[in-house]
């Protein structure tokens, strides 16, 4: 497990991390979220013992980071997918990170395989695209076939089949009982990938969840198609709905209600049950949530300090 305990970091004047406490659980793929400044990548590389906290403390299975012997044994990181030397070929620069762990060379063979390098393990990493780069930090991360692995943006420059090849990789060691730890700005990719996220923002913990308990908290609207719409509408209306037209066909239905008794949003429950009462059929009544980036984009609103003009079409 990954512990952070009221972790605050500050740079002159400037708060990074602000008494920050979270727990990063084995088994799962936990996302970490946030604007950028938010103060992701200092609170990694304050797990990983690179930048020494002003106050608080990271751990990794109740130890410091620094504490551990062989570390690449323990934890497998991805922070920047430059840091190989151009001049080196990527089994070099592998076989020399094993070789500070006392890991073999067999294993710098099997995770070049393991990534899609085999073929170019004898290259120099100067002449590698982007992509590859970022395969070949992916490998050194995997070198010690560790228990916990932190990777900041793991998508980040792959193509399409690197995305599923990767989402498919961090589901199998998270099944394996594994601690995966991964930040990301893309939104869609997190939600197919993560069990639970962690959102923060200028420095200090907004929530944590898993992506389903998340989405469910910011109900959308209930989608409805019925033959009697217009008589349908009515009722919605007269007890304080939105009701909107579908492109397609059908209602999305929204909002609160006058029944002083009951409390908003509208459900399909209550939706079907109006409808039973007077009579109309419905032919689907769906209720729909918001999808990850809408959750995080209201969450972290009052923490983004860099915004784009939003414009109304």
């Amino acid at each position: 497990m990954i512990e952070v305990r009221n972790l605050t970091k500050r740079h002159g004047s400037r708060t990074a991390v602000d008494n920050l406490s979270i727990h990063v659980m084995p088994g799962l793929v936990t996302g970490f979220l946030g604007p950028n400044g938010a103060g992701k990548s200092t609170t990694m590389r304050a797990i990983l013992g690179l930048v020494a906290p002003t106050s608080g403390e990271a751990l990794i299975g109740g130890r410091p980071y620094r504490s551990l012997v062989r570390p690449l044994y323990s934890v497998g990181a991805l922070l920047d997918a430059d840091a190989a030397h151009a001049g080196r070929s990527a089994y070099h620069h592998l076989s020399v990170l094993a070789l500070t762990n006392g890991i073999g060379r067999r294993r710098v063979t099997e995770v070049l395989d393991q990534v899609g390098l085999a073929d170019a393990a004898h290259r120099r990493v100067g002449g590698f695209s982007l992509g590859m780069r970022q395969r070949l930090g992916l490998a050194a991360a995997l070198l010690g076939d560790p228990g916990v692995l932190i990777l900041d943006e793991p998508v980040n420059r792959l193509d399409p089949e690197g995305i599923r090849w990767i989402r498919g990789l961090l589901r199998t060691l998270a099944d394996e009982g594994r601690t995966v730890f991964i930040s990301s700005h893309v939104m869609g990719e997190m939600a197919l990938t993560a069990d639970r996220v962690i959102i923060i923002g200028r420095g200090r913990l907004i929530t944590e969840a898993t992506v389903g308990e998340l989405v469910a908290r910011f109900h959308r609207d209930v989608l409805v198609r019925t033959p009697r719409e217009d008589e349908l509408k009515r009722l919605l209306l007269a007890h304080g709905a939105v009701v909107r037209p579908e492109p397609g066909g059908g209602m999305a239905v929204s909002g609160g209600r006058r029944d002083a008794t009951r409390t908003p949003p509208l459900d399909n429950a209550w939706i079907s049950e109006l409808a039973a009462a007077h009579g109309i059929p419905l032919y689907e009544i769906t209720p729909r949530s918001a999808s990850l980036e809408e959750a995080f984009m209201e969450l972290t609103d009052s923490s983004t300090d860099h915004r784009t003009e939003r414009r109304q079409a």
